[in-house]
């Protein structure tokens, strides 16, 4: 009982953490995210990429760059690992949403223009999903190069195009609706869909590779 309490514990950790850094480089994101300096938000896009980055070298457990591998390995250890790593992910950034959003209040202001009415809900729920399915797709990518090419140069190219492409990132998401302060039922509906189609988009390549032709 001991060790699967420390299994739990060690699992959210890694999720926790990989939410934290997901947190801090959003953070970063709408630090230049500004409208009177277009091209600041390519520089915003770069640094973001650190974060994932970060997760990858450390081996934390970021939900989007985990659900990609459930077909490659899925016991009921693995589904676990998922789960916890989800539920860590959230929490970290809801966490750390909630106190940039109250140490930065020009960072919420952004925040709450990013999510609301005229931002990510905004463009509704189908147009969302599909959104997240083609960045689920470029994590996957990404992370697939850094592991089996230990190259971060898929890390370095397809978090700045999935950004840049107005893609949605689930974990992203919840910071930027954490720090904005929005806290609604269509709000959580909203990333529930944007988790969904980061999972979808992420499983493609895999479900595909299952089904490819073995090299005689």
């Amino acid at each position: 009982m001991k060790n699967t309490v420390l299994d739990i514990l060690r699992k959210l950790a890694d999720g926790f953490l990989a939410g934290m850094m997901i947190s801090l480089g959003g953070a970063v994101f709408l630090a230049c995210n500004n409208p009177d300096t277009p091209y600041s938000k390519y520089i915003g896009a770069l640094l973001f990429s650190m974060a994932l980055l970060c997760i990858c070298m450390r081996g934390y457990a970021l939900y989007t760059g985990k659900i990609g591998l459930v077909l490659e390995k899925h016991t009921k250890d693995d589904i676990s690992l998922l789960l916890l790593c989800l539920l860590g992910n959230l929490l970290a950034t809801v966490a750390f949403g909630y106190l940039i959003g109250f140490v930065f209040p020009n960072l919420k202001e952004t925040a709450i223009s990013l999510c609301g009415e005229t931002g990510k809900l905004g463009q509704g729920y189908g147009f969302g999903f599909l959104r997240a399915v083609l960045c689920g797709i470029l994590v996957f990518i990404s992370i697939d190069i850094y592991r089996n090419n230990k190259s971060a140069l898929g890390i370095v190219l397809c978090i700045p195009a999935f950004i840049l492409s107005g893609y949605e990132h689930s974990i992203a998401d919840m910071f930027y609706f954490a720090c904005s302060g929005i806290a609604s039922g269509e709000a959580f509906l909203y990333l529930m869909l944007i988790v969904l189609g980061n999972s979808v988009g992420a499983l493609i390549i895999p479900a595909l590779q299952l089904i490819k032709p073995k090299k005689p």
